[in-house]
């Protein structure tokens, strides 16, 4: 019998989720198209997660070039290009785009490429065509804010600092969550003068207290100047430069503002309210534990829905949208334990619960930590301190939270992720012969 729809699924948004979720429908059997309107992969690939972190290497190197000499190197004076870094920047994104396309094509999903306006609760106009398909699944995902505030549109957000013409003398980024502190250490890696203006009394707001105090230690020792207590309240041209005024009264001389105050989900303009699509009061699509909206044939994953705005989660969740609408197995995303990092200098690694909030939740809590100079660092001179710290539910012995700021700590916390999804206790990790000399191995040497 044939459908009465073009599709099976429409997808609208070809990042992270729904890429995902479109080829795993396909390989389910499912006809599917996906519409985007940019270039394929959405805020990671483009204007995120990667050109951050090809960013974040960039500028790690200088730090590796002044320990270099403490083990025998004598090496001229570095010169970077930033026009180079760009460029190379660029042919990566770009070919991490045709990688998306061959995935899809590869896969049998239609890209239609436009920008897409929900009709109703079965149909997406783009380009002047209608399509229509059983199952419409937005992944949209968010975008950069700026405050609002005079002259916010002098400054950049972290979108626009990918594309930079040439590195400012002096930055000042506004704002004290992830994004703000990876940029302070980028630009101040590459030999910008930095200074970091948040709001709050601390940085990091969520993360475990101690790592948001060691990382503020080690931005400082690397001589990023930080601002707490002040919010912006305006920006003007001045003596070709920039000067942001703060709402005390004080006004802080700049070649570059970037603004990392937050992001929205991407809903303007796609037609959601008169579809019948509820929103949140952040703005965000809302969905049940199987990512269906307000109306049953609409579905969104990802930052759209403002749950948590990770990349491997949006990927989890298209992944679970897959199976329960064309798989038979009706899915979920478990949001426990999931681990993230922060590639600021130096990284910061973390999962499951901060102490405060295992204190909140466990009448016995049971803290291990350590701060230490690496072995690294002995020969290279570098006054940096690893960080690493455990949280323990005392009645059961799990190990409920993991904390590190050091080098690769993200990549030490992805194992500490998989023991924790376990159930790991901490007798466990005490059982755990280490890898010497490692800084890894401090995680299982923890002792009260």
């Amino acid at each position: 019998m044939a459908s009465r729809y073009d599709f099976d699924l429409i997808t609208v948004g070809g990042g992270s989720g729904g890429v995902r979720a479109s080829r795993m429908a396909a390989a389910f059997g499912a006809r599917v198209a996906l519409i985007e309107s940019a270039a394929l992969g959405g805020t990671c690939v483009n204007a995120g997660c990667i050109p951050k972190k090809l960013f974040s290497y960039a500028a790690g190197f200088s730090g590796d070039f002044a320990d270099a000499e403490g083990y025998g190197w004598r090496l001229p004076r570095p010169d970077f290009d930033w026009t180079a870094l760009r460029a190379a920047k660029d042919r990566e994104i770009s070919r991490l785009n045709g990688v998306y396309a061959k995935l899809l094509g590869e896969a049998g999903v239609q890209l239609v490429e436009g920008r897409a306006m929900i009709r109703d609760a079965h149909t997406v106009e783009v380009a002047g065509r209608r399509l229509s398909a059983e199952h419409l699944l937005l992944a949209t995902g968010g975008r950069a804010v700026k405050p609002d505030i005079p002259g916010a549109e002098l400054g950049i957000t972290s979108d626009e600092a990918f594309h930079l013409a040439a590195l400012p003398r002096r930055a000042l980024l506004v704002g004290g969550g992830y994004i703000a502190v990876e940029f302070a250490s980028i630009f101040s890696g590459l030999g910008v003068d930095t200074t970091l203006v948040y709001r709050g009394s601390r940085l990091l707001r969520g993360f475990d207290e101690d790592v948001a105090a060691t990382l503020t230690a080690e931005l400082q020792r690397q001589g990023v100047r930080l601002l707490p207590g002040e919010s912006p309240a305006g920006v003007t041209r001045e003596h070709g430069g920039l000067r942001l005024a703060l709402a005390s009264g004080g006004e802080l001389d700049t070649d570059l503002v970037m603004f990392a105050t937050g992001r929205r989900p991407n809903v303007g303009g796609l037609g959601l309210e008169a579809a019948g699509v509820v929103l949140s009061d952040r703005g965000a699509i809302r969905v049940d534990e199987h990512y269906r909206s307000a109306v049953p044939s609409v579905h969104a994953v990802g930052d759209v829905i403002g749950r948590v705005q990770l990349t491997p989660v949006a990927i989890a969740e298209g992944a679970a949208l897959a199976r329960t609408l064309f798989g038979g197995r009706p899915t979920t995303v478990d949001y426990g334990n999931i681990p993230t990092a922060v590639f600021s200098h130096p990284h910061v690694g973390t999962v499951g619960l901060a102490e405060d909030a295992a204190r909140h939740r466990y009448s016995d809590v049971k803290v291990y930590r350590s701060q230490f100079r690496p072995l690294k660092a002995t020969l290279s001179g570098d006054a940096g301190k690893v960080f690493i710290k455990l949280v323990v539910d005392g009645a059961s012995d799990r190990v409920v939270g993991a904390h590190m700021v050091g080098a690769e700590a993200g990549e030490i916390i992805q194992g500490l992720a998989v023991a924790m999804k376990c159930g790991a206790t901490k007798a466990q990790f005490d059982a755990t012969i280490g890898i010497h000399p490692t800084v890894a191995e401090e995680f299982v040497t923890l002792r009260g």
